[in-house]
């Protein structure tokens, strides 16, 4: 079951950190390994399909880009997207280390950083990630919330990084919900899942600061489209409309939204 664990890209300065006592690391290592072994047991027994808006990624693979998903879905996510070299910000908080700790041994690579503190400076590392040619990804809710709530930080690597920002949504088929902060989705044994991938929506680089927030409003008002329309077809996994999506060890090619039953996005009033 073990599998190669890919590094961590540690961006702010390591001796200004709080270091963790002996029971935080033994529970980091306890838990981050238990919840990789779940994670392993039940995802490859989920049956995954996809469906895209127009003007979409085509791929799993298909780089680079600024994805943003809700924390809700982190279970299935860190599964279908295994193994692709994604960087994922990552605080050095006791969470964010049992999240970093997790996700590089499904082959996701952490960047040190924060959501509030050392917030440029990850946004920094980040570009010069996305500079090499790789894909970044935010839970963007996260590390606590507000659930469902997005934050500016994926406008702003877009503008200055010239990518395009890319949203995706996981729902699964009655799955068990966590009572926790962000009520965490964790599938059943041999359940559907219905990722639905947004069109791409691009930051100009000359982006004013007053005009960030509308983008910030554009974004919330794609991952919550995304949202609607995978939990509401989650059941149709299956369906000549919704075929099982053949996952392949270089990632696995999307469905061409004209092949299939497309709503097409609404535009978000900015």
């Amino acid at each position: 079951m073990s599998s190669p664990v890919s590094p961590t890209l540690d961006i702010e300065d390591a001796s200004a950190r709080k270091p963790f006592t002996r029971w935080e690391k033994f529970l980091l290592s306890v838990i981050s390994f238990a919840v990789y072994v779940v994670v392993r047991l039940i995802a490859p027994t989920i049956r995954f399909a996809v469906s895209c808006e127009e003007n979409s990624p085509v791929s799993l693979q298909q780089r680079p880009f600024v994805y943003s998903f809700w924390h809700q879905c982190i279970f299935p996510a860190t599964y279908l997207w295994r193994n692709l070299n994604i960087r994922v910000m990552s605080s050095t908080s006791f969470d964010g280390e049992f999240t970093a700790r997790m996700i590089r041994r499904f082959g996701f690579v952490p960047v040190r950083g924060s959501s509030s503190k050392g917030a440029v400076r990850g946004l920094l590392g980040l570009r010069r990630e996305i500079a090499q040619g790789w894909t970044v990804a935010f839970t963007i809710d996260g590390p606590r919330g507000p659930r469902f709530v997005t934050k500016p930080g994926p406008v702003l690597l877009a503008r200055t990084s010239s990518v395009p920002m890319a949203v995706f949504h996981i729902a699964l088929e009655n799955p068990w919900i966590l009572n926790t902060w962000d009520r965490l989705l964790i599938p059943k044994p041999f359940s559907k899942a219905l990722m639905r991938v947004g069109s791409l929506i691009p930051v100009p680089e000359d982006l004013a600061a007053d005009q960030i927030e509308p983008y910030n409003r554009t974004l919330q008002f794609a991952l919550d489209r995304v949202k609607t329309y995978a939990e509401a077809h989650v059941h149709e996994v299956g369906s000549p409309d919704f075929p099982y999506f053949v996952r392949t060890a270089e990632g696995g090619s999307f469905p061409d939204p004209s092949d299939s039953h497309t709503e097409h996005p609404k535009t978000a009033t900015t």
